[in-house]
């Protein structure tokens, strides 16, 4: 199918080359960090012959996925809480960070120059600002030629992490979007068009006048679509950039909340972009094949310790060494095979 994009399986030729690499690490799931993924898993294979095959399906799909134990790990970008990961014997840890955008396809605006907040947003997709000479739009963009073309809403189809934090971002800035659609995965949408994973809403927005989607901002980069600007909760108006996003990271309090489950939405900062989401791992605590659970956790060591500057290339932000530390020795306290050896050691790099 078109929209399941996977990253290549390491061949016959490499696994005769590297014996021991003929364990292949599957995963499934968030398409929100699956340009980084595939970076990296194109960067691992060629160092080590060790393939990985991950499906963008979507945080829903992946989830799905390591609760049946199809695959070596999901990934999703709406946190599991504490009595979901007991039920179904996962552990979670957040991979790398990376901040949500609206994207828009308005004739004669440029990335950057559409200014818009919380409420405002929250408006469009409610379906209560319906065309882009709006005055909401206007008092916010005073220098701006806006045309008094109709909005065409653009929303995911599929059960999304993206979708999560981005409803969950709504719910925080307008009590209307909270009582009326709330924040999941799923939502019933008051208007707009869906379409499958970041590459599908990217795709819409493209090819739809007057459209207004939200992504993640690698996607946004790679399919050269407008970004518009946000006013953070301090009230200042802030392009979405790296160090946006690491400002909302920065006072996270990662072991405050079971599985590193934090919320980045709507934090306080002059710099901080406001819809900055952490992506997740989900993997089990005694994996149904422990020899591609111990690949899969060689091969997220090797990415929290030499990936930073091709995640950093996307505009992916990379996890704080301290936290990395923490989450390593979970790992080899928590991740066993049946005979309660563990599956990886913090000397593993």
């Amino acid at each position: 199918m078109k929209h399941l994009r996977m990253i290549a399986v390491a061949g016959i030729l490499a696994a005769t080359v590297v014996p021991a690499a003929a364990v292949e690490i599957s995963g499934a799931g968030a398409t929100f960090p699956y340009p980084i993924y595939a970076k990296w898993a194109d960067a691992y294979k060629k160092q080590t012959g060790v393939g990985l095959n991950y499906q963008s399906i979507g945080s829903g799909g992946g989830i799905k996925q390591i609760e049946a134990r199809t695959v070596t790990f999901g990934a999703t970008d709406a946190p599991l809480n504490g009595s979901d990961l007991d039920k179904y014997g996962l552990m979670q840890f957040p991979m790398v960070l990376g901040g949500i955008v609206p994207a828009v396809n308005v004739e004669g605006i440029a990335a950057g120059e559409l200014v818009l907040d919380g409420p405002t947003l929250a408006d469009i997709f409610l379906g209560k600002v319906k065309t882009w000479d709006d005055p909401a739009i206007k008092k916010l963009n005073p220098n701006v030629k806006l045309p008094a073309e109709a909005i065409a809403v653009v929303h995911r189809s599929d059960g999304s992490g993206t979708t999560f934090n981005f409803t969950y971002y709504l719910a925080e800035v307008s009590p209307d979007w909270k009582s009326q659609v709330g924040a999941a995965t799923s939502v019933e949408w008051p208007v707009g068009l869906g379409a499958k994973g970041n590459e599908g809403v990217s795709n819409n927005i493209n090819q739809t006048r007057g459209a207004i989607g939200y992504v993640e901002y690698a996607y946004a980069l790679q399919n050269k679509l407008v970004y518009t600007k946000m006013v953070n909760k301090d009230g200042k108006p802030v392009a979405p950039t790296s160090a946006a996003f690491q400002s909302a990271a920065a006072s996270a309090d990662w072991n405050s909340v079971p599985g590193y489950g934090v919320i980045l939405a709507n934090q306080p900062g002059a710099a901080t972009w406001p819809m900055t989401a952490a992506t997740f791992i989900l993997i089990p605590k005694q994996p149904p094949d422990p020899a591609a659970a111990a690949e899969a956790l060689k091969f997220f060591a090797w990415a929290y310790a030499d990936g930073d500057k091709m995640a950093e290339a996307l505009d992916y932000v990379p996890m704080p060494k301290k936290v990395v530390a923490e989450i390593e020795k979970v790992w080899a306290s928590d991740i066993k095979d049946s005979s309660g050896k563990p599956l990886h050691t913090t000397m593993a790099h």
